[in-house]
């Protein structure tokens, strides 16, 4: 399970630099948490932490992106632990029912993307 979560991380990582490039694709962490908001029915003060989360990771990404100067090997592999240290800090936010659903959530993004379906939830 834990292998999955982590390729899952790294394929979303993948994703976010592959849409940071196409040109201003990316979510601000306010869209992410208020995406997670409706999908795990988060209380205010959830979506207020996570998004504090999101806002943390973006700003370390940024970080990273701008020291790699387009180095892509070097990004994916500073930017993985990233983003298994925010999975890690939002699901200790969530409820074990919604930890359940971000997992399950995370998997079908996965299997999304390996199909070339992209990772937004907006298609089917």
């Amino acid at each position: 399970m834990k292998k999955l979560l982590l390729m899952c991380c790294f394929l979303i990582g993948i994703s976010a630099v592959s849409h940071a490039q196409g040109g201003g694709m990316r979510k601000s962490p306010e869209e992410r948490a208020k995406d997670l908001q409706t999908l795990l029915k988060l209380s205010d003060d959830q979506t207020t932490e996570i998004t504090a989360i999101y806002k943390e990771q973006a700003t370390k990404m940024d970080s990273v992106r701008t020291a790699a100067n387009g180095d892509r090997d070097a990004m994916r592999s500073a930017m993985r632990p990233m983003m298994e240290t925010t999975n890690t800090k939002i699901k200790a936010v969530l409820t074990a029912d919604q930890a359940a659903a971000y997992d399950k959530a995370m998997k079908d993004r996965m299997d999304r993307m390996r199909q070339g379906g992209g990772g937004s939830g907006s298609q089917n």
